[in-house]
Protein backbone atom coordinates (compact mmCIF):
# COMPACT_ATOMS: atom_id res chain seq x y z
CA UNK A 1 0.00 0.00 0.00
CA UNK A 2 1.15 3.51 -0.98
CA UNK A 3 2.29 6.38 1.31
CA UNK A 4 -0.75 8.45 -0.17
CA UNK A 5 -3.39 5.32 0.21
CA UNK A 6 -1.88 5.15 4.10
CA UNK A 7 -2.67 8.84 4.71
CA UNK A 8 -5.60 7.97 6.74
CA UNK A 9 -3.99 5.47 8.75
CA UNK A 10 -1.42 8.01 9.46
CA UNK A 11 -4.14 10.65 10.46
CA UNK A 12 -5.19 8.05 12.74
CA UNK A 13 -1.69 7.46 14.15
CA UNK A 14 -1.48 10.90 15.25
CA UNK A 15 -4.70 11.14 16.89
CA UNK A 16 -5.87 13.90 14.10
CA UNK A 17 -9.50 13.52 15.15
CA UNK A 18 -8.90 13.27 18.66
CA UNK A 19 -7.85 17.13 19.46
CA UNK A 20 -8.18 16.76 22.79
CA UNK A 21 -4.46 16.07 23.69
CA UNK A 22 -3.06 18.88 21.93
CA UNK A 23 -5.44 20.92 23.84
CA UNK A 24 -4.35 19.55 27.07
CA UNK A 25 -0.66 20.57 26.09
CA UNK A 26 -1.35 24.21 24.52
CA UNK A 27 -3.36 26.04 27.21
CA UNK A 28 -0.77 25.57 30.14
CA UNK A 29 2.24 26.30 27.10
CA UNK A 30 0.36 29.59 26.18
CA UNK A 31 -0.66 30.78 29.47
CA UNK A 32 3.11 30.35 29.96
CA UNK A 33 3.95 32.41 27.18
CA UNK A 34 1.55 35.28 27.72
CA UNK A 35 3.15 35.27 31.78
CA UNK A 36 6.60 35.34 30.57
CA UNK A 37 6.13 38.38 27.87
CA UNK A 38 3.90 39.99 30.84
CA UNK A 39 1.06 40.05 27.67
CA UNK A 40 1.11 38.96 24.37
CA UNK A 41 4.17 37.36 22.82
CA UNK A 42 4.13 38.20 19.19
CA UNK A 43 3.10 36.54 16.09
CA UNK A 44 6.17 34.73 15.91
CA UNK A 45 6.07 33.22 19.03
CA UNK A 46 2.37 32.46 19.18
CA UNK A 47 2.93 30.69 16.05
CA UNK A 48 5.85 28.14 16.61
CA UNK A 49 4.28 27.20 19.83
CA UNK A 50 0.41 26.37 18.50
CA UNK A 51 2.25 24.43 15.74
CA UNK A 52 4.80 22.91 17.64
CA UNK A 53 2.56 21.77 20.27
CA UNK A 54 0.25 20.23 17.40
CA UNK A 55 3.68 18.71 15.77
CA UNK A 56 5.24 17.45 19.31
CA UNK A 57 2.03 15.73 20.27
CA UNK A 58 1.34 13.64 16.96
CA UNK A 59 5.07 12.68 17.01
CA UNK A 60 4.21 11.49 20.95
CA UNK A 61 1.22 9.60 19.86
CA UNK A 62 3.33 7.66 17.18
CA UNK A 63 6.45 6.83 19.92
CA UNK A 64 3.57 6.25 22.66
CA UNK A 65 1.59 3.29 20.33
CA UNK A 66 4.73 1.77 18.60
CA UNK A 67 6.11 1.17 22.42
CA UNK A 68 2.48 0.09 23.91
CA UNK A 69 1.82 -2.24 20.66
CA UNK A 70 2.07 -5.42 22.54
CA UNK A 71 0.19 -3.85 25.18
CA UNK A 72 -2.88 -1.90 23.64
CA UNK A 73 -3.81 -5.32 21.81
CA UNK A 74 -5.15 -6.63 24.88
CA UNK A 75 -7.19 -2.93 26.16
CA UNK A 76 -10.82 -2.76 24.65
CA UNK A 77 -10.02 1.01 24.01
CA UNK A 78 -6.40 0.78 22.01
CA UNK A 79 -7.06 -2.39 20.39
CA UNK A 80 -7.89 -0.89 16.80
CA UNK A 81 -4.55 1.24 16.76
CA UNK A 82 -3.20 1.16 13.29
CA UNK A 83 0.08 0.18 14.49
CA UNK A 84 -1.41 -2.24 17.29
CA UNK A 85 -3.46 -4.14 14.09
CA UNK A 86 -0.39 -3.78 11.73
CA UNK A 87 -1.99 -1.58 9.65
CA UNK A 88 0.78 0.77 10.19
CA UNK A 89 4.32 -0.68 10.50
CA UNK A 90 6.55 0.26 13.59
CA UNK A 91 8.72 1.65 10.95
CA UNK A 92 6.77 3.65 9.69
CA UNK A 93 5.07 5.18 12.58
CA UNK A 94 8.84 5.78 14.09
CA UNK A 95 9.28 7.43 10.46
CA UNK A 96 5.82 9.61 10.64
CA UNK A 97 7.26 10.27 14.88
CA UNK A 98 10.89 11.37 13.45
CA UNK A 99 9.62 13.67 10.48
CA UNK A 100 6.94 15.60 12.33
CA UNK A 101 9.71 15.98 15.50
CA UNK A 102 12.16 17.34 13.23
CA UNK A 103 9.45 19.18 11.39
CA UNK A 104 8.64 21.22 15.51
CA UNK A 105 12.71 20.63 15.99
CA UNK A 106 12.85 23.94 12.96
CA UNK A 107 10.48 26.07 14.73
CA UNK A 108 12.70 25.73 17.73
CA UNK A 109 15.64 26.96 15.34
CA UNK A 110 13.73 29.90 14.93
CA UNK A 111 13.94 31.06 18.63
CA UNK A 112 17.00 31.27 20.92
CA UNK A 113 19.39 28.86 21.76
CA UNK A 114 17.95 28.27 25.36
CA UNK A 115 14.89 26.93 23.40
CA UNK A 116 17.13 24.89 21.22
CA UNK A 117 19.10 23.72 24.17
CA UNK A 118 15.87 22.67 26.00
CA UNK A 119 14.25 21.34 23.54
CA UNK A 120 16.49 18.28 23.90
CA UNK A 121 15.15 17.59 27.34
CA UNK A 122 11.89 18.17 26.19
CA UNK A 123 12.29 15.33 23.54
CA UNK A 124 14.22 12.91 25.61
CA UNK A 125 11.34 12.96 28.40
CA UNK A 126 8.54 12.54 25.80
CA UNK A 127 10.62 9.41 24.69
CA UNK A 128 11.23 7.94 27.70
CA UNK A 129 7.83 7.97 29.17
CA UNK A 130 5.76 5.11 27.23
CA UNK A 131 8.47 2.92 28.86
CA UNK A 132 7.94 4.08 32.45
CA UNK A 133 4.49 1.94 32.44
CA UNK A 134 6.68 -1.07 32.92
CA UNK A 135 8.13 -0.48 35.72
CA UNK A 136 7.55 2.91 37.68
CA UNK A 137 4.21 2.56 39.81
CA UNK A 138 3.42 6.47 38.83
CA UNK A 139 3.96 6.70 34.97
CA UNK A 140 1.57 9.67 35.12
CA UNK A 141 4.44 11.58 37.04
CA UNK A 142 6.38 11.23 33.96
CA UNK A 143 3.52 12.62 31.71
CA UNK A 144 3.31 15.41 33.78
CA UNK A 145 6.85 16.05 33.38
CA UNK A 146 6.52 15.80 29.73
CA UNK A 147 3.10 17.50 29.07
CA UNK A 148 4.04 20.40 31.53
CA UNK A 149 7.94 21.31 29.40
CA UNK A 150 6.11 23.23 27.18
CA UNK A 151 6.43 26.01 30.13
CA UNK A 152 9.89 26.47 30.93
CA UNK A 153 10.40 26.33 26.79
CA UNK A 154 8.19 29.13 26.46
CA UNK A 155 10.22 31.44 29.35
CA UNK A 156 13.51 30.61 27.67
CA UNK A 157 11.99 32.08 24.19
CA UNK A 158 10.90 35.22 25.95
CA UNK A 159 13.42 35.57 28.22
CA UNK A 160 16.28 33.53 27.38
CA UNK A 161 16.39 31.70 30.83
CA UNK A 162 13.78 29.90 32.88
CA UNK A 163 13.69 31.28 36.18
CA UNK A 164 12.25 29.65 39.43
CA UNK A 165 8.42 31.17 38.41
CA UNK A 166 8.68 28.50 35.55
CA UNK A 167 9.34 25.66 37.78
CA UNK A 168 6.32 26.29 40.27
CA UNK A 169 4.65 26.94 37.21
CA UNK A 170 5.61 23.18 35.73
CA UNK A 171 5.38 21.83 39.23
CA UNK A 172 1.02 23.50 39.59
CA UNK A 173 0.49 21.85 35.51
CA UNK A 174 1.94 18.33 36.58
CA UNK A 175 -0.50 18.25 39.56
CA UNK A 176 -3.31 19.07 36.85
CA UNK A 177 -1.38 16.35 34.05
CA UNK A 178 -1.50 13.75 36.98
CA UNK A 179 -4.97 14.21 37.82
CA UNK A 180 -6.85 14.18 34.20
CA UNK A 181 -4.60 11.39 33.37
CA UNK A 182 -5.83 9.58 36.43
CA UNK A 183 -9.48 9.61 35.30
CA UNK A 184 -8.14 8.45 32.00
CA UNK A 185 -6.45 5.61 33.80
CA UNK A 186 -9.20 4.77 35.64
CA UNK A 187 -11.04 3.84 32.15
CA UNK A 188 -8.74 1.08 31.72
CA UNK A 189 -8.14 -0.14 35.12
CA UNK A 190 -9.55 -4.01 34.82
CA UNK A 191 -7.34 -3.89 31.46
CA UNK A 192 -4.56 -2.99 33.00
CA UNK A 193 -4.33 -4.92 36.01
CA UNK A 194 -4.96 -7.87 33.83
CA UNK A 195 -1.96 -7.10 31.50
CA UNK A 196 0.25 -5.81 34.62
CA UNK A 197 0.96 -2.43 32.95
CA UNK A 198 1.54 0.47 36.20
CA UNK A 199 -0.66 3.22 36.31
CA UNK A 200 -1.81 6.21 39.34
CA UNK A 201 -5.06 5.03 39.26
CA UNK A 202 -4.26 1.29 40.52
CA UNK A 203 -1.70 3.07 42.64
CA UNK A 204 -4.21 5.20 44.54
CA UNK A 205 -6.42 2.43 44.38
CA UNK A 206 -9.25 2.77 46.39
CA UNK A 207 -8.66 6.19 47.19
CA UNK A 208 -8.02 7.24 43.13
CA UNK A 209 -10.99 9.69 43.43
CA UNK A 210 -9.83 11.77 46.57
CA UNK A 211 -6.10 11.86 45.05
CA UNK A 212 -7.40 13.17 41.88
CA UNK A 213 -9.27 15.94 43.67
CA UNK A 214 -6.54 16.59 45.66
CA UNK A 215 -4.23 16.88 42.58
CA UNK A 216 -6.93 19.50 40.94
CA UNK A 217 -7.04 21.93 44.02
CA UNK A 218 -2.92 21.41 44.40
CA UNK A 219 -2.82 22.57 40.91
CA UNK A 220 -5.30 25.54 41.20
CA UNK A 221 -3.85 26.46 44.40
CA UNK A 222 -0.17 26.92 42.64
CA UNK A 223 -1.58 28.69 40.09
CA UNK A 224 -3.59 30.80 41.70
CA UNK A 225 -0.86 32.23 44.33
CA UNK A 226 1.23 32.66 41.03
CA UNK A 227 -1.14 34.95 39.75
CA UNK A 228 -2.06 36.11 43.07
CA UNK A 229 1.69 37.66 43.09
CA UNK A 230 2.03 38.96 39.51
CA UNK A 231 -0.77 40.80 40.02
CA UNK A 232 -3.27 39.32 37.37
CA UNK A 233 -6.27 40.40 39.26
CA UNK A 234 -10.24 39.55 39.21
CA UNK A 235 -9.91 37.96 35.38
CA UNK A 236 -7.95 35.48 36.39
CA UNK A 237 -9.75 35.08 40.32
CA UNK A 238 -12.97 34.47 37.37
CA UNK A 239 -11.03 32.37 35.25
CA UNK A 240 -9.73 29.74 38.32
CA UNK A 241 -13.15 30.24 40.00
CA UNK A 242 -14.13 28.76 36.32
CA UNK A 243 -12.07 25.72 36.19
CA UNK A 244 -12.69 25.26 39.99
CA UNK A 245 -16.69 24.80 39.00
CA UNK A 246 -15.43 22.22 36.71
CA UNK A 247 -13.11 20.18 38.87
CA UNK A 248 -16.66 19.93 40.74
CA UNK A 249 -18.50 18.77 37.89
CA UNK A 250 -15.54 16.23 37.37
CA UNK A 251 -16.22 14.91 40.51
CA UNK A 252 -19.64 13.58 39.87
CA UNK A 253 -18.38 12.32 36.87
CA UNK A 254 -16.01 9.80 38.48
CA UNK A 255 -16.99 9.37 41.52
CA UNK A 256 -19.16 6.19 40.86
CA UNK A 257 -15.19 4.96 38.78
CA UNK A 258 -17.54 4.28 35.57
CA UNK A 259 -15.65 3.90 32.57
CA UNK A 260 -17.98 6.35 30.98
CA UNK A 261 -18.26 9.09 32.96
CA UNK A 262 -13.96 8.94 33.72
CA UNK A 263 -13.40 9.13 30.08
CA UNK A 264 -15.97 11.92 29.33
CA UNK A 265 -14.20 13.76 32.01
CA UNK A 266 -10.71 13.33 30.98
CA UNK A 267 -11.76 14.93 27.50
CA UNK A 268 -13.37 17.77 28.75
CA UNK A 269 -10.04 18.47 30.81
CA UNK A 270 -9.08 21.17 28.00
CA UNK A 271 -11.65 23.65 28.96
CA UNK A 272 -10.16 23.54 32.65
CA UNK A 273 -6.87 24.38 31.04
CA UNK A 274 -8.42 27.16 29.15
CA UNK A 275 -10.61 28.50 31.48
CA UNK A 276 -6.86 29.02 33.51
CA UNK A 277 -5.33 30.19 30.32
CA UNK A 278 -8.13 32.94 29.37
CA UNK A 279 -8.03 34.20 32.74
CA UNK A 280 -4.33 35.00 32.58
CA UNK A 281 -4.89 36.68 29.08
CA UNK A 282 -7.58 39.00 30.39
CA UNK A 283 -5.07 39.51 33.63
CA UNK A 284 -2.69 41.04 31.64
CA UNK A 285 -5.05 42.70 29.45
CA UNK A 286 -7.07 44.18 32.02
CA UNK A 287 -3.27 45.61 33.93
CA UNK A 288 -2.59 46.93 30.74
Amino acid sequence: MTATLKFPLYLQLIRWDKPVGTLLLLWPTLAALWIAAEGFPGWHLLGVYVLGTFLMRSAGCAVNDVADRDFDRHVQRTAARPVTTGAVSVREALAVGAALALLAFALVLTTNTATILWSFVALAVAIVYPFTKRFFSMPQAVLGVAFSFGIPMAFASVQGQVPALAWWLLLGNLFWVVAYDTEYAMVDRDDDIRIGIRTSALTFGRFDVAAVMLLYGAYLVVWGVIGWQLGLGWPYALGLLAALAQVAWHYTLIHRREREGCFRAFRLNHWVGFAVFAGVVLGYAVRG
